[in-house]
């Protein structure tokens, strides 16, 4: 081997070298699976918020604006806006899932717990969001397998991009390792505000809406997660009953105390909602989507299009238009390259 070509060999062997002991995941590219850790720009916003890395977390989903927002607790027991991940996909319109393959990105409240995080999910990782819940059976909608996953391409769940859910898991990981139980998922059609319940007035979910937003209210004054229940096939939230029973979804609602600043507040938020929607002008309230998807049917193109609400950058599969390559690749690549470059010199 000449001087030239071993030079080079040996430049190759030691880049590896030094690269071996490197971390991957968000800070190069590198996709890691289940076990990625959190990285490291992720672990200092949660210790400027007061967090613990294994402190409790819970989910809220906005199909409208396509966000997802992941909430820790604090040390005062309290949970803050950690950080809001841009939804990579998801299908259907605005309203909650009814029935097995509508193709509807379920709407509600739900609970992941350890069992439904899946390391070996066909869509890199995923978390079952837990639908059917009991709301979802009372009213009879039915379902299955509806998960928070990646790939960037949805047939009724919400898909995020591979890199993003690698953090989302190992934030649920790190919550279940610090002792939380169950991590609560709220599913919104949007942001709860008078002006966004406004401009959805003229929907057929409108009254469903209202049900979920008593819930986000409560949430919204104590920053703690509510406890969920059904009954009388409707949601209600913080009730409990005084023997311990748990409530039936087809039984009778207990009386539930609602504290005067929860009372104050859907006043104030039903009167500013009444106020803006009377200065509305027709177009202002917001379009009902007429797209039906017929269960079985084929996918068609343009069907595909109408149904799927997908950011940017990725194609039909899921697949980045442009896709992330690490430090490390880049580095072997390049020294492979001058390698066969010094060996075609000789």
């Amino acid at each position: 081997m000449s001087v030239r070509r071993l030079a080079a060999a040996t430049l190759l062997a030691g880049t590896l070298l030094a690269l071996s002991g490197c971390t991957g995941g968000a800070d190069f590219g590198d996709l890691m699976g289940a076990d990625a850790p959190l990285p490291p720009s992720l672990v200092k916003l949660i210790r400027a918020g007061d967090m613990g890395e294994n402190s409790a977390i819970m989910v809220r989903i906005y199909k409208e604006e396509s966000e997802l927002e992941v909430w820790k607790q604090k040390g005062d027991g309290s949970f803050a806006l950690l950080k809001t991940y841009p939804i990579c996909a998801w299908s259907g319109k605005l309203g909650p899932k009814r029935k097995e393959g509508d193709r509807q990105a379920p709407e509600g409240f739900y609970a992941v717990t350890p069992g439904q995080l899946n390391p070996k999910s066909n869509y890199h990782l995923a978390f079952d969001m837990g639908y059917p819940n009991a709301y979802d059976r009372a009213n009879g909608s039915t379902g299955q397998n509806l998960m928070v996953h990646g790939s960037c391409n949805s047939s009724g769940c919400y898909a995020m991009d591979n890199w993003q859910m690698e953090e989302l898991y190992a934030l649920a990981r790190h919550a279940f390792q610090g002792g939380q139980r169950a991590i609560q998922v709220q599913a919104l059609p949007f942001r709860m505000t008078p002006k966004n319940m406004a401009r959805h007035k003229n929907s057929e979910h409108y009254a469903f809406w209202k049900m979920l937003k008593e819930g986000t209210d409560r949430f919204d004054l104590t920053k703690k997660p509510v406890a969920v229940a059904t009954c009388e096939k409707r949601y209600v939230f913080d009730a409990t009953l005084s023997d311990g029973r748990v409530l039936d979804p087809d039984g009778t609602c207990p009386a539930v105390a609602e504290p005067a600043e929860l009372v104050a507040k859907r006043k104030a938020d039903d009167d500013l909602e009444k106020q803006i929607a009377s200065t509305m002008a027709p177009q202002d309230f917001a379009v009902q989507s007429t797209f039906v998807y017929k269960t079985g049917s084929p996918i068609s193109a343009e069907a595909y299009a109408a149904e799927q609400h997908r950011r940017e950058g990725f194609d039909r599969d899921g697949k980045p238009l442009n896709a992330k390559t690490s430090m490390f690749k880049n580095l072997l690549q390049k020294r492979t390259l001058n390698t066969s470059d010094a060996s075609r010199d000789q």
